[in-house]
């Protein structure tokens, strides 16, 4: 008998209101990326409240994901800068989660700007339930750049200062969706915080990243999406065939040097 897949549950809806409906201390992972209120169009709706409602609407969905995580089970919420640190001190002192890193995803290419410096990064806010997580990091180790006998030759852990390219919009994988983000980002975080047949839940699929890669990596994925057009998206996206993730960490391909013959026979 072979190994059976985790089943995938995408769902039409507000992410609070369907978080709502779910068992408190269910989910191993949630993999969040909410809007930034910044006035993009997401189809159905625009990204665009008054500072009030925008922090209680994340008020809201940040509570049920505090309810339905299990005791050590990991947060990762991307977010722009204009409300990263608001959301650092909301889920630290109100919601007493436990910091466990705050990443730097560093893109090559974005919009350029002649007045100030063109924005070349995204954060991601990485917090627990809990002191403990689950940090698998064997799983996400890359090439040394140096050989060194006292390095761990399977490789450096990645840092938190991650370097993946957008999907560019005349990538052949690049969906219909204003904000896809990086198969292979989204491949850290869930082989770095989660386990084979655990659950991992995005409450804004948008495009279906999170529920494809969790897919491929044998996770449960539940994904949460307020406009029914994103999400037939990412239900015909889960039924594709898998032929590689769409990024990769440039890291991933070197060979560390200065190896002695025998590590380099290995």
């Amino acid at each position: 008998m072979g190994l059976q897949i985790p089943q995938s549950q995408l769902i039409c809806g507000d992410a609070a209101d369907e978080m709502s409906k779910l068992a408190s201390n269910s989910i191993d992972l949630v993999v969040a990326d909410p809007p930034y209120n910044l006035g993009k169009n997401y189809g159905n709706n625009i990204d665009r409240k008054d500072r009030a409602d925008y922090r209680e609407f994340t008020e809201n969905w940040l509570g049920e994901c505090h309810r339905i995580l299990k005791p050590g089970g990991s947060l990762y919420c991307f977010m722009g800068v204009k409300f990263i640190a608001s959301l650092y001190v909301l889920l630290e002192e109100e919601l007493e989660m436990t910091a466990q890193g705050w990443i730097t995803w560093h893109y090559t290419q974005g919009m350029g700007r002649k007045r100030g410096f063109s924005p070349r990064h995204e954060d991601i806010l990485w917090f627990s339930k809990g002191s403990e997580a689950t940090f698998n990091l064997d799983e996400v180790r890359v090439p040394q750049k140096y050989y060194r006998k006292r390095n761990n030759m399977s490789g450096a852990n990645p840092g938190d200062v991650w370097q993946f390219s957008h999907v560019h919009y005349c990538a052949a994988e690049r969906l219909p969706h204003p904000t896809q983000k990086p198969e292979a980002l989204i491949e850290r975080i869930i082989a770095a915080s989660s386990n084979p047949g655990e659950t991992v839940l995005d409450p804004f699929l948008g495009s279906g990243t999170t529920a494809r890669v969790a897919q491929v990596l044998g996770r449960a994925a539940i994904g949460i999406e307020v406009n029914p057009d994103y999400l037939a998206m990412a239900t015909a996206r889960l039924a594709e065939p898998f032929d590689g993730f769409d990024s990769v960490d440039p890291r991933r391909a070197r060979t560390s040097r200065d190896l002695p013959k025998t590590a380099a026979k290995a």
